[in-house]
């Protein structure tokens, strides 16, 4: 009786996440398109925007959620979730500087190394094991990396993937922060590197004499992305990760890399070039080999993810 009762219900708690983690993808892989759209504005005034959209629906939420001011939590967790929050600034500038310098799908395809990065800084900071097979994936992911930015040298779109690279280093170290506090909840940390992003990026715009006033095409699709990009994507990703293993997380998480050139492609026509193909199905194989390697395992009652976006905001990715 107990299997009877209890096998419907897990079956439709894997499927309600599957469908959660995925839309949760579709939202996020609509970033590059978002950015794309962006008619005049600098990547400090996409974030600032963004940040300040973000900061205000993640307050919402963390209070309607938990009861508590996000302030309480943050002071609960301590410093890991400050180094998390400095990380997601970096992240996110990083993201979308490459996005307005390199093409979409080169940007999207170099911010899936963040959860290989992740496992590297938790074997280097934590002494996390890190199993043969993701050690091979890496080794082939950087391969795959290497095809990418071969025909990038000296150009402008170099910059763009090495600021790709840089911010999934940010999403890592934000991973790795809050494996380090010991806590899974990532909507503080978020809420806060939005805080630390708006000092931040107010400081640079007065700096750079760049105006705090974006024309109403800019703000709207800066401050959308803060609610629907980074807000209901972690909504959902929240629900939809309790339900599925970190293997199936990640593979799913293929959906934003996939989907978010093909957005670009539909709407605005922009391709990718050769190498940037080739390269990325190297990165994506090694990523869905890792995933598929770990799938197989047998549970060992704990969990190791190396996956980020378990622990971003994954990524974070813009």
């Amino acid at each position: 009786m107990t299997i009877a009762s209890t096998s419907p219900f897990n079956a439709d708690a894997h499927k309600y996440g599957v469908f959660f983690v995925f839309t949760a993808g579709i939202l996020w892989s609509t970033v590059g398109l978002g950015i794309r759209m962006i008619e005049d504005a600098f990547v400090w005034q996409i974030l600032l925007y963004r940040s300040i959209s973000m900061s205000l629906f993640l307050y919402l939420l963390i209070r309607i959620r938990s009861g508590e001011s996000p302030f309480s939590q943050i002071r609960r967790i301590g410093y890991p979730v400050v180094i998390a929050g400095l990380s997601l600034v970096a992240a996110y500038s990083g993201g979308i500087y490459s996005i307005q310098n390199t093409s979409v799908a080169n940007a999207m395809l170099l911010f899936a190394t963040a959860p290989f990065m992740a496992a590297v800084l938790g074997w280097v900071a934590l002494r996390e094991r890190v199993r043969l097979a993701t050690w091979i994936a890496i080794a082939v992911a950087i391969a795959g990396i290497a095809v990418m930015v071969a025909d990038k040298s000296g150009s402008v779109a170099m910059k763009g993937s090495l600021a790709a690279l840089g911010s999934a280093f940010g999403f890592a170290v934000f991973t790795v922060a809050l494996r380090w506090g010991r806590t899974g909840e990532m909507l503080p940390a978020v809420f806060l590197s939005g805080l630390f992003a708006i000092i931040i990026t107010v400081g640079i715009c007065l700096s750079l004499q760049l105006p705090l006033i974006l024309s109403p095409n800019d703000g709207v699709i800066s401050m959308g992305m803060g609610v629907f990009q980074v807000g209901a994507g972690l909504i959902l990703y929240t629900l939809g990760s309790r339900s599925l293993p970190a293997a199936e997380l990640a593979l799913l998480s293929l959906a934003e890399v996939l989907l978010g050139p093909f957005w670009v492609w539909l709407f605005l026509g922009e391709t990718a070039s050769a190498n940037t193909l080739i390269g990325g199905m190297v990165l994506l194989a090694a990523i869905a080999g890792n995933a598929l390697s770990g799938k197989r395992r047998k549970p060992s009652g704990k969990i190791r993810g190396t996956d980020y976006r378990s622990a971003r905001y994954k990524r974070s990715k813009t």
